[in-house]
Order: structure tokens, then C-alpha cells, then sequence
């Protein structure tokens, strides 16, 4: 088996690789010092360097991929990452394609095993350039410059060179992770290339599922390389169709309303009685057998003509009805004395709960109601976006993106809840420290009225009996997807609305099997 056989083996077995999870396939990530163990794992067991098989599986990928007399560009940096390239290159030379090689900065600086690299590079007849091309055509510009080590904003060349990589035509095919972006948090220190594709060796990073990570990797691919009988524990998973399909059990034929719980909504204050509805609405149509508005608005309608399976009241009359199995308090809920009220109410009660929008942020204005918030036994999930996370955590919404894997853990842990920090790539976490990156939903998700429709979505899995941290695995997954599909069928992204989401969700949920 020679070394691209391997790797592509070795690509081809990553599902058996794959630690277990409480739910079947999912996507393993690891924090930047775990795949420095993981590596040193998997070289342990391989008689081949990694370096070759990371090249050599990055090989494989364009020889299945782009024709033989396909232009190709390699930018290899003075890293490890920049050992891969050369790899790639050579391996790419062998197979009769053309390829320039450009390699930025010291070469006296290279680690021994890319040193060896460029060493096999020049041995096989190739030249390394120095500086970035004035001018040629590729089909691919492979971007070898920076891996996973990166911690600090790219300055002068290695800037320069990003910036020059960005406005080529030709696509992106990035080693690892783009250069620029942070492994771990998905930001982009200072600059990131563009990719269009991205090959993660050994174990795939939590930075190119959340923040700006998505936009700047492109396609993502794992290579694992090595297969590990006894691999390391993931930090946390990427979240799909797979992991929450069984969640919620299969319905009964013997089932009647209150076996799948009853949601109350408070919020609806003037003005903002839409936020309810749409909160109450997602509820029901998502499988809760009741649900109960309870409005704010004295002037609220009592009966919603679109739906009138709801039932209308006023705010505090939910709390004297005794089938109410879990709360959602927050969409429209205002920051008058009769919602702080409410809130205070709804948290003393030891029902599931969920808190959103304006609860939020009478949390964060409110120390003693977030007190009796981190002292509660029953059921929480928390969805804030950014900048409610922020007020939540007396900090600034850039330090939240910054790092918002931490941010949302600390969020869990301070107030003893589940918490999905909504965003590009959502992350859900709970206080035992558990975390996963939603990898469903589009940009048609920032629009108004979204965040009501997950609460309410939220609400109607903890009334039908999942804890807080499935509900809400469940929730974020389902309207995510429900946003792929309304697009995939011609819906959107630009005008998307919180209502069609709704029916979606539910097409979604049916798809899984969960009837």
C-alpha cells in the first residue's frame, strides 16, 4: 500500500474511529491540545510520518478532483502546516501536475519533519519560489501557510499573502484549517483565507463549525490519518440529523393531549403580542398537546384567528392552571413590574423552563432573580443571542464572539443551566460542561421573530420529556433544518419568516421518524 492507498484508507475509516457519544455517529471535535495528542497517537502506531499522509491524503483529494494538467499553486508557510504542502506538491509532481510551490518565510526555521519535506520537495526536481507570483492561472491555490498553532493576528507578509490569496480568482483547498482562523473559536485573527475547501487532519476543530469559521472554510473534510484503538475523549460534537433522531421516542397509539404536555407562553406585552404567538404556535405545531398564551397586553386579542387552538389569557392567569407542564417566558415579554413579576413567578415554579429575549435581560438587570435562576432544581434552557449573553456576563458581544464556546459554558455554569448561545454555528452546553456546534440553518435565520419560534420549539420538547440540554439539541437542530429545506425548495434565504419555519420544522421532525 503506498502512501496515498493509506491515507485514503485511512480517510475512509474515520466513522470507526469516531469516540462514542450517548447518540450513534457523530462528529468528534477536539480543542488544539488534544490533536496535538491525538497526533502524537497516531504516529505512534504509523510507520509512515503523518506529514506524508496528510500531503498524500490532500493528494488524493485533488487527483479525484482536478485533471492532471490542471495549474496547481502551493503556499507553504515555515510551519508544520507548510511540511504538509510540500508534501502535497511532490506528491502532486510525481502524478504529472504542474505545480508552482511558493515558500514564505525562513526555511532555516522549518521543524525537522518539514525540513525533510522540503528536502524530498527539491530532491524530486521541484523549485521553491520565494516571493507570491506577479501573475499566472491556476485551477487551485492550495493554502499551506498556517495550521492550527495560529494564536496571534497575521502582520507585514503573512497578511500580505493572505489578502493576495483572497483576491485570486482560482478556489481554495486549505490544509487543516484556513490560515487566519482560530481553531478553537472560529475568529479570524486579523485576517483568513477564503476556502473553499478545507481538509482537518487527525480530528476536526470546533473553530470551523462557529463564528466566522463557516464563512472562511469553505467544504470541510476529515482526514484522519492514523486509526486509534483507544483514541482521546472529544471536547464536544458537531450536531446533525443523526444525533438528535432518537431523542424524542417514537408516539404511542395510546397517547391522548396531556401525554405530550402542556407549553405556556408568557410575554406579548403591548406591541410585541406577535412574539407570543409565534412562540406558542412553534409549540403546538412542534408537538406539545396544549398550549396556553398567557399576554401581557390588556388589549390582546382572545383568540388567535390563524390558530385557534390556543388558548388566550392573561398573564397571570397560567400560573393558577394546573395542567401546565413547562414555561417559555420572554417573547414579547417587555421590562414592566407585571413581567418582572411573571418572571419571578415562573422561576419559583419547579417546572421545565425556558428563557429567552426580554427574560434575559431582566436576568442580567435583576441580580436577585438571577440568583434564584442558578438556584433552581427543574429544567432550564437558556437561548441567548451574542449580545444578550453579553449582558448576562457583564462583558462587551465582540468578547463574547471572541470565544463563545467558553462564553456559553460560562453562561451553563453560572446560572445551572442549558444554554444554546444562538450564532453561526449555536453552541449548546450545560453546566456538566458537555458541549456541541449546531451545523444546520442558513442566513434566512436572521430575521425577525426567529428567536420566538425556538423558544417555543424548546418549550414543546421539554413538555414531551426530554431534559433541557436534548430539548434543546432538538430545538436548534430542527430550525436550523427547517430553514435548509424552506431554501432547498426555493424559499428564501432573503425573506425568510419565522412562520414558515414553523411548518417546516414539523415536515423536519416527520422526516426523522419522530411522528
Amino acid at each position: 500500500m503506498d502512501v496515498i492507498q493509506q491515507a485514503r484508507h485511512f480517510t475512509l475509516i474515520f466513522e470507526q474511529i469516531t469516540p462514542h457519544f450517548r447518540t450513534p455517529s457523530v462528529a468528534a471535535l477536539y480543542r488544539v491540545e488534544q490533536i496535538r495528542a491525538l497526533e502524537q497517537q497516531a504516529q505512534s502506531i504509523s510507520t509512515t510520518p503523518l506529514m506524508e499522509l496528510a500531503g498524500a491524503a490532500a493528494a488524493d483529494w485533488v487527483r479525484t478532483h482536478l485533471p492532471a494538467n490542471a495549474p496547481i499553486l502551493c503556499l507553504a508557510g515555515q510551519g508544520n502546516n507548510g511540511g504538509d504542502a510540500l508534501v502535497l506538491a511532490r506528491l502532486l509532481k510525481q502524478a504529472g501536475y504542474p505545480v508552482t510551490l511558493v515558500l514564505l518565510g525562513d526555511v532555516a526555521k522549518l521543524p525537522a519533519d518539514a525540513a525533510r519535506a522540503h528536502q524530498a520537495w527539491l530532491d524530486a526536481g521541484g523549485v521553491c519560489q520565494t516571493a507570491l507570483p506577479a501573475e499566472g492561472r491556476w485551477r487551485l491555490i492550495v493554502d499551506g501557510l498556517f495550521g492550527i498553532g495560529l494564536a496571534r493576528p497575521l502582520e507585514g507578509l503573512w497578511r500580505d499573502a493572505v489578502l493576495w490569496i483572497n483576491a485570486q480568482a482560482a478556489p481554495v483547498l486549505a490544509l487543516d484549517i484556513p490560515s487566519g482562523l482560530h481553531a478553537e473559536t472560529g475568529a479570524v485573527l486579523g485576517v483568513a483565507v477564503d476556502a473553499k475547501w478545507t481538509i482537518s487532519f487527525i480530528g476536526n476543530k470546533p473553530g470551523l463549525l462557529t463564528h466566522d469559521g463557516p464563512d472562511h472554510a469553505g467544504e470541510v473534510m476529515l482526514a484522519p490519518l492514523a486509526q486509534v484503538e483507544t483514541p482521546i475523549g472529544a471536547a464536544g460534537y458537531a450536531l446533525s440529523g443523526q444525533n438528535v433522531a432518537q431523542l424524542l421516542p417514537a408516539r404511542r397509539k395510546n397517547s391522548h393531549k396531556g401525554t405530550f404536555g402542556s407549553v405556556g407562553v408568557i410575554g406579548g406585552a403591548a406591541g410585541m403580542v406577535g412574539a407570543a404567538l409565534l412562540a406558542g404556535r412553534a409549540a403546538l405545531k412542534l408537538g406539545a398537546g396544549r398550549v396556553t398564551l398567557g399576554l401581557l397586553d390588556p388589549d390582546a386579542p382572545r383568540v388567535d384567528m390563524q390558530q385557534p387552538e390556543l388558548m388566550l389569557r392573561a398573564a397571570e392567569d397560567l400560573f393558577y392552571l394546573d395542567h401546565i407542564t413547562a414555561f417559555v417566558v420572554g417573547p414579547g415579554l417587555g421590562k414592566s413590574a407585571d413581567a418582572v413579576h411573571c418572571l419571578e413567578m415562573a422561576i419559583c415554579r419547579p417546572l421545565p423552563l425556558v428563557l429567552d429575549a426580554d427574560a434575559l435581560n431582566l436576568i442580567a438587570d435583576k441580580p436577585e432573580l438571577a440568583d434564584k435562576l442558578a438556584r433552581r432544581q427543574a429544567p432550564t434552557a437558556l437561548t441567548p443571542h451574542p449580545a444578550e449573553a453579553a449582558r448576562l456576563l457583564g462583558m462587551s458581544t465582540d468578547e463574547v464572539q471572541a470565544d463563545r464556546i467558553n462564553r456559553a459554558e460560562l453562561l451553563a455554569h453560572r446560572f445551572n443551566c442549558a444554554v444554546v448561545l444562538k450564532g453561526c454555528g449555536s453552541i449548546i452546553t450545560r453546566p456538566q460542561g458537555a458541549f456541541c456546534i449546531n451545523t444546520s440553518g442558513n442566513p434566512g435565520l436572521a430575521g425577525a421573530g426567529q428567536g420566538d419560534v425556538l423558544a417555543g420549539i424548546v418549550a414543546a420538547m421539554l413538555a414531551q420529556g426530554l431534559d433541557a440540554f436534548e430539548a434543546l439539541q432538538m430545538a436548534v437542530y430542527l430550525h436550523g433544518a427547517a430553514a435548509d429545506k424552506l431554501v432547498g425548495d426555493g424559499v428564501g434565504p432573503v425573506g425568510l419568516t419565522a412562520s414558515e419555519v414553523i411548518v417546516a420544522a414539523r415536515e423536519v421532525l416527520r422526516g426523522l421518524g419522530r411522528r
